[in-house]
């Protein structure tokens, strides 16, 4: 029997073990967090005893792998040198950090080309991310599917391809789709949910597909446009939602909420998605 592994976005400033007991609390099996303010630089210094504490909390739990996401400010496709040369000095301190938690997922947003062009935002990313990411390290780094708004890369899963293919160390490379993101970027998850991933796995391949950000949209279908909505609240819909959780070829992923909640709004949406997971 497959159980479903399912958390919601939560806040390290109580500490890591206090982020395992709260996904506990609220029915979730996994977490997502923010390596570093979403919006600043500065990590805080780590408390080895505190990640420990949560290591041997989450084994005894039966929790999945917990996903950390990189901040919005990282931009490794960026014109200015100093841009990227910040985007790597945080890539490669979080991977260092992350190696603290046994298996740990980094999920990061490609980058924008900023008018470069496509094609030259892609050697970026795949330049950046070569350098920071190594053969000994067990953390995974995840490419996440975007909207494609503005000159922002990996609206089309060609894009993501791209940048996985010019990857020296293939196998510490992965993909999170969002469903809002995909779903904004004129892929038809209520519709043709079955042709979407056919595509995905011609394009990328599904052995890459390692985590899904679930979130419904406030946005039609192809607005590029990237604002997310509750569960059930928004365009796609909650019969969507019961597709993607039950597909014989997702069922098996970690499933993330980024939904606009609080605790209780996730663990509220925790308890619905369970109810629809067929076991």
């Amino acid at each position: 029997m497959i159980k479903i592994i399912i958390g919601a976005h939560l806040s390290v400033s109580n500490g890591f073990y206090h982020m395992g007991v709260q996904a506990r609390d609220i029915g979730a099996n996994t977490f997502q967090f923010f390596t570093r303010n979403p919006r600043g630089s500065k990590a805080k210094d780590l408390d080895l005893d505190d990640i420990n504490k949560m290591n041997v909390f989450l084994k005894e739990n039966n929790f999945g792998r917990v996903l950390a996401h990189a901040p919005y400010t990282l931009n490794p496709a960026s014109s200015d040198d100093r841009i990227r040369g910040f985007a790597l000095e945080v890539m490669a301190d979080d991977i260092s950090r992350l190696e603290n938690i046994p298996d740990a997922l980094y999920n990061l947003h490609p980058g924008s080309h900023v008018k470069q062009g496509v094609d030259v935002g892609i050697e970026l990313i795949i330049q950046a991310l070569n350098q920071v990411i190594k053969e000994e390290q067990s953390t995974l780094v995840l490419l996440e599917t975007m909207a494609g708004k503005g000159t922002e890369i990996g609206g089309k899963f060609q894009e993501l391809a791209r940048i996985i293919d010019g990857i020296n160390h293939k196998d510490k490379i992965g993909v999170c789709l969002d469903t809002c993101h995909i779903y904004d970027g004129s892929y038809d998850i209520i519709n043709n949910l079955d042709g979407v991933l056919e595509e995905f796995d011609s394009i990328i391949g599904l052995d890459r597909l390692k985590a899904i950000h679930l979130n419904d949209s406030k946005n039609p279908y192809g607005s590029k446009k990237d604002r997310h909505e509750k569960i059930g609240e928004g365009t796609l819909g909650l019969n969507t939602f019961k597709s993607i959780i039950n597909h014989p070829k997702l069922r098996h992923l970690p499933f993330f909420l980024e939904t606009p909640n609080e605790i209780e709004g996730y663990r509220e949406e925790i308890s619905l998605l369970r109810s629809l997971y067929k076991k």
